[in-house]
């Protein structure tokens, strides 16, 4: 939070100014740069008129919470309000979310939503946003985990008259989730004395603040049916071995304060997050507090529409590694890395805040965070500078802690059909593993094919999109990349071959001219039309895959050559190390060339290389429907 008093005392420093100064200092040193006008103008108009209703109320001594973080999370409320119960003598609190708005009208589809003149989208009716982070906190908070009544959730729309925003009303409002305006000021100041009392309320802030941190039992009860009990979820062999290890983990750590690290590594499609998600449900089901984290938004966003379709609150028990920057230590029992072969050296970047910027490697907060921090990576899929999930670096981070660590590896996979012959053939390709490129020995489990050209793929996928197959098109990064389309207006078609052109997958989080977002294109039967990179596709399979290799990855001769002039992606700078580069790239195509469980349909832009691939893929099945 930035700021916390009573309100007698917020009115004072607002009527003085230098309640104004303190938030924007406390904030600078936060989150590293100032904020923006718009926001100070928020807190010069409405915090005034929070504090005077809370003073008019009788309730001077309520501590005032400005600007409260949600636990692992970078969501703030505007205000939470603490104070004792008028009848119940117990610790209270309302969140209190503060909007200037005049006039503001439902969205013809959805109540949930509203709009305003200001914002060209719809945006969540402040109703139900106070009720979500009502909720998140009662997940999150240990003070509230298991007091729900304790909370209250009020939006207050302090310029607002009824004719202005009457629609808004047409929303369901319950405890956590209640509306009040400017035109019934006096409504609001009822609504506040029946929750909260004239006695001090620090008691019940130092409680709040205090409050254990991670998912509460009834949110693991939730996600123990969600998750849990889901049928595809059966384990086998070693995927059950490294299920034990880390289930045997848990109970060593609660049994005798211990603490050890479980690393399960294992190549594409064999089953590590299957095995996550099943560690998930029965860690609930136990009573011990878990969350999932990864480093990728299309794979955490896709974890939770899988696992959180029906259950809202379950989705908030998928992180980024990045959210555990200020977690406390040892604050979970288990902490599931997934994906951890894209772990950063470092939690920050540009837009961190200040505060957050301890200098510690995010390898150490991971592991910090939790009794049993369980890592599930692939050391072949570091595609980006500066990522460094491998087994090796994992073991020294928890050497020097003097931390024992479990390693279970993971043999068989159910990607690629399950064949251990196409991932063989894929990774000596690619000079992965010694030995060097080798004829592709049909096998009854994969199909390979070579396109001669990107038309005759895309004719082929369609294809079999028409026979009830998922497929999609993927590509080296080598076209510059149209990141900001205007509203209204299609994707343009950066992927250019030939005569041949179609538009990368969206950036962003929203969708575009029919074209899912970025982290749905792999799961959207949409996604197809347009091509998928490195960092949309992993993590994810089809049925099908068509993989356009780019002049970024040429074969000479006798070997391969890298050309890093031919990729246009951002994250390698003139200062990445050619050797880095290299192996990169040769990865990048590694993960392309493994998202197909039935087949994989192949495709370079440079003729010699075209040849190379026909040569080794002349017993592949010849290129007609099937």
């Amino acid at each position: 939070m930035l700021f916390r008093d009573s309100a007698a005392t917020v009115a004072a420093e607002c009527h003085s100014g230098a309640l104004f100064f303190r938030l924007t200092e406390q904030f600078v040193h936060v989150h590293g740069h100032r904020p923006g006008p718009s926001e100070v103008r928020s807190w010069e108009r409405s915090i005034p008129v929070l504090v005077s209703a809370l003073n008019d109320a009788g309730l001077g001594q309520v501590e005032v919470l400005l600007e409260y973080g949600l636990p692992l999370n970078s969501k703030r409320a505007d205000a939470v309000l603490a104070g004792v119960h008028p009848d119940t003598g117990l610790p209270s609190y309302v969140v209190v979310e503060l909007k200037q708005w005049s006039s503001a009208e439902p969205d013809d589809e959805d109540p949930s939503l509203c709009r305003i003149d200001s914002y060209a989208r719809a945006v969540l009716n402040p109703i139900d946003q106070v009720r979500g982070y009502c909720e998140y906190l009662i997940s999150f908070n240990g003070a509230l985990a298991e007091h729900p009544e304790r909370i209250n959730g009020v939006a207050y729309l302090h310029n607002a008259t009824e004719f202005g925003v009457n629609g808004l009303f047409e929303a369901e409002q319950n405890q956590y989730g209640q509306l009040f305006i400017g035109a019934r000021r006096g409504e609001f100041i009822d609504y506040l004395r029946t929750k909260l009392g004239p006695e001090s309320g620090a008691a019940a802030a130092d409680e709040l603040v205090n409050g254990k941190i991670g998912p509460s039992k009834q949110l693991m009860a939730v996600a123990a049916q969600e998750v849990r009990e889901r049928e595809q979820f059966v384990l086998l062999d070693e995927q059950r071995i490294a299920y034990r290890t880390v289930l045997n983990a848990v109970r060593r750590a609660k049994q005798s304060d211990h603490k050890e690290i479980v690393i399960v590594t294992g190549g594409p499609g064999t089953g590590k997050s299957v095995i996550a998600l099943s560690l998930l449900g029965e860690l609930y089901r136990q009573g011990s507090t878990a969350l999932h984290a990864t480093g990728s938004s299309s794979f955490t966003t896709t974890m939770r529409k899988v696992a959180g379709a029906r259950k809202r609150e379950v989705k908030d028990l998928f992180k980024y590694f990045n959210s555990f920057v200020a977690a406390d230590r040892n604050g979970l029992d288990v902490l599931i890395c997934d994906e951890a072969h894209r772990i950063r050296e470092t939690s920050a970047n540009r837009y961190t805040p200040a505060s957050n910027r301890t200098g510690k490697a995010q390898i150490e907060e991971l592991i910090d965070a939790a009794r049993v921090p369980v890592f599930l990576l692939d050391e072949h899929q570091v595609v980006r500078p500066g990522e460094m999930g491998t087994v090796a670096e994992i073991k020294e981070a928890a050497a020097q802690k003097s931390l024992q660590c479990r390693v279970v590896t993971l043999d068989s996979q159910f990607r690629c059909g399950g064949s251990d012959a196409y991932l063989r053939w894929v990774v000596r390709l690619l000079d992965l593993e010694p030995g060097g490129p080798v004829v592709w020995e049909p096998d009854d489990k994969m199909q390979l094919t070579v396109a001669d050209s990107p038309q005759e793929m895309e004719a082929f996928l369609d294809d079999r999109r028409s026979q009830g197959y998922s497929a999609r098109m993927s590509a080296g990064y080598c076209w510059k990349w149209t990141k900001k389309v205007p509203s209204g207006q299609a994707l343009p078609a950066d992927v250019v071959v030939g005569e041949w052109a179609r538009p990368w997958n969206v950036f962003g989080d929203r969708s575009v001219a029919g074209a899912p977002p970025a982290a749905l294109w792999a799961t959207d039967p949409a996604g197809f039309g347009q091509v998928g990179c490195v960092y949309t596709a992993q993590g994810f399979e089809y049925d099908w895959s068509g993989v356009i290799i780019g002049p970024d990855l040429v074969w000479r001769g006798d070997r391969w050559i890298i050309d890093r002039s031919a990729s246009k992606d951002p994250v390698f700078k003139k200062s990445t190390p050619d050797a880095d580069v290299n192996r990169l790239i040769r990865h990048t195509y590694k993960v392309l060339l493994t998202r197909g469980m039935i087949g994989t349909v192949v495709y370079s832009t440079d003729p010699e290389t075209h040849e190379k691939l026909r040569a080794l893929a002349t017993e592949s099945m010849a290129f007609t429907s099937v």
